[in-house]
């Protein structure tokens, strides 16, 4: 994989934020989406590579800002290699569960994991098609072990069942599709209670990058890291 396009939602922090450093210093074109404008402009000056680095304000749950983003990222770039639906939420609550949580704050959640990653396959997958691309769905160690009445985990699960079924769709077409499910990740999911073993997003970083270094004939599909001392 040299040169290619690759189109990273949520790509303004954290693990999305890596993987986009990531391929940009391996000569690749990278779009990242974010909602917060002044975020990012900040990632933007920061990473620099203007004539490979494309922002774009959009929101993953939004189906017109999606679209837009996929084909402002065509236009810009002239094709698109692969798509990482990265974009991620959880409530100000969070960790509380179904039982006790503030059910007015799950709908942004569930929006964004779920709605989202299937609104970017919507509109990326003629174009991966064209390319014999792939499409990264981020999942969760949360999607493939339960939590008790976690609607997060839910969410996750959600997307484990999505990346098989676009899977099954995808692979007439010529389109690899993974789902990469990071374990305990020190990124702002934590809201400030990191636990003491947790991973540094680059190796989750580096896991997609290796998915999307395949060979286009290889469907790689599920990778899951974990860092050693995760139990569950």
């Amino acid at each position: 994989m040299t040169g290619r396009t690759v189109l990273i939602t949520g790509g303004t922090g954290g693990i999305g934020a890596h993987t986009a450093r990531l391929l940009l210093d391996r000569g690749h074109r990278v779009a990242v989406t974010g909602r917060e404008e002044t975020r990012l402009k900040a990632f933007l000056d920061e990473t620099g590579r203007p004539d490979r680095l494309l922002g774009i304000i959009a929101d993953a749950a939004d189906w017109p800002a999606t679209q837009a983003a996929v084909t402002r990222t065509v236009a810009h770039f002239g094709a698109l290699h692969a798509a990482v639906a990265n974009a991620g939420f959880v409530p100000a609550d969070h960790p509380r569960t179904i039982a006790d949580g503030d059910p007015e704050l799950w709908a942004p959640m569930v929006l964004t994991n779920v709605l989202g990653p299937a609104l970017l396959a919507h509109a990326a997958l003629p174009h991966l098609e064209a390319t014999g691309g792939r499409l990264v769905l981020i999942g969760s160690v949360a999607g493939l072990k339960n939590s008790p009445a976690n609607l997060y985990s839910a969410t996750k699960w959600a997307v484990t069942g999505m990346a098989e079924n676009l899977r099954m769709y995808a692979t007439s077409r010529g389109i690899g599709v993974t789902l990469v499910n990071p374990g305990m990740t020190d990124t702002a999911f934590w809201q400030g209670g990191v636990p003491p073993f947790a991973l540094s997003p680059e190796p989750v970083a580096e896991a997609i990058c290796f998915a999307l270094g395949q060979p286009a004939d290889v469907d790689l599909n599920t990778l899951t890291i974990r860092p050693v001392g995760q139990p569950v």
